[in-house]
């Protein structure tokens, strides 16, 4: 008669999650009694401030009133966010016309499906990108069908998300024109993408923001005028390009000259090489930096609040100022935190994703 047996890592019910665990926790939280001390008191702090912090903003807090009197429960008072949601996220918008920002923000949240799709053909995720900035116009702005809104109603999350999704779409590709410029052997267009490129990052974009806003008008003729938001978004477009140039440019630098050779003695055109061999390679190695500038271009949107923009840390401050929401700033600004981390680890999220495809790739 054979009596089973059973490794550490595996039980009867063929579970072999369990025994790794253990191994990992004791090794690393429990391997002295010290540390075992340190551990447990560590868990405990932590598990006593989730326990406030989630009675605060959730269990106690109050989402339902409407005035400051009714936040009795003693936890986090959400009516300035829930009363103005509405503002908060159409700004001063048409209400009849609101199913156009909800079509535009649906359009933009459609890029992250796009992305993470591997059965979708690159050229329809590229050509949807290309021309998402243009229906996002299209929609928020009018015209061609659609009743004509002044760019002054716009605020809120509709000119965050606005400014963020059509500057990440164009920053990245002018960002590599500026990159294969000023490694071009032209004289002209080398000497211009340089000083383009070391000009805007010497520059802080409030400045460039500050002109766009008021000295550009001093240059045009008499009765033409750009409208306000596509001037602070050109701003943004190319101060992130800059930053994306010198990526790139890093790597057009790290590339092997064998890469280069080869595709020259295929008889491959320069804008065929960069194209199909050099660029996919250096686009998949600076992903990294690149989110990050992606990250930083969508932060960097509130600063258009100083312009006279109102994005939604504009109408944060206008709700933390009226009278009736005073001593309500903790949780206006708990919101806005939250809003921008949900974006940015999203992006984060699609950059790990796109790192652990590219190392599976060089297996």
């Amino acid at each position: 008669m054979t009596i089973p047996t059973f490794s550490p890592a595996t039980s009867p019910s063929g579970h072999h999650g369990l025994a790794p665990t253990w191994r990992w926790t004791r090794r690393h939280l429990f391997p002295t009694p010290f540390h075992a001390l340190l551990s447990v008191a560590t868990l405990v702090v932590v598990a006593w401030f989730l326990f406030v912090a989630l009675d605060w903003l959730v269990f106690s807090a109050t989402f339902i009133g409407d005035s400051q009197a009714d936040c009795i429960g003693g936890g986090a008072c959400w009516l300035p966010v829930t009363q103005r949601i509405n503002l908060f996220v159409y700004g001063f918008y048409p209400q009849t016309q609101a199913w156009r920002v909800d079509i535009a923000f649906a359009l933009a949240v459609g890029i992250f499906p796009l992305l993470y799709l591997k059965r979708i053909d690159r050229r329809w995720t590229l050509a949807y990108l290309a021309l998402l900035p243009f229906a996002m116009w299209w929609l928020l702005k009018g015209g061609m069908g659609l009743p004509t809104v002044s760019s002054t109603k716009f605020a809120g999350i509709l000119v965050t998300v606005f400014l963020g999704v059509v500057g990440m779409v164009f920053a990245l590709p002018i960002g590599i024109l500026l990159a294969l410029g000023r490694r071009s052997k032209k004289p002209v267009i080398r000497i211009l993408s340089v000083l383009y490129i070391e000009l805007i990052r010497s520059v802080p974009v409030i400045t460039l923001l500050f002109m766009a806003s008021l000295m550009i008008q001093l240059f045009l003729p008499p009765g033409m005028n750009i409208d306000i938001l596509l001037r602070v978004l050109a701003v943004l477009i190319l101060f992130t390009a800059a930053y994306m140039a010198e990526t790139v440019r890093g790597g057009l630098q790290g590339m092997p000259k064998g890469q280069y050779e080869a595709a020259a003695a295929l008889g491959f055109s320069y804008w065929n090489m960069m194209g199909l061999i050099i660029l996919p390679q250096v686009l998949r190695n600076t992903i990294p930096p690149l989110l990050t500038q992606f990250v930083g271009l969508f932060k960097e949107t509130t600063l258009v609040m100083v312009v006279g923009v109102l994005d939604v840390v504009g109408i944060a401050m206008s709700t933390t100022s009226a009278p009736e929401w005073i001593g309500l700033e903790n949780e206006v600004y708990l919101f806005l935190a939250l809003f921008f981390f949900v974006i940015c680890f999203a992006l984060s999220r699609y950059a790990r994703h796109l790192e652990r495809q590219m190392e599976k790739s060089r297996r």
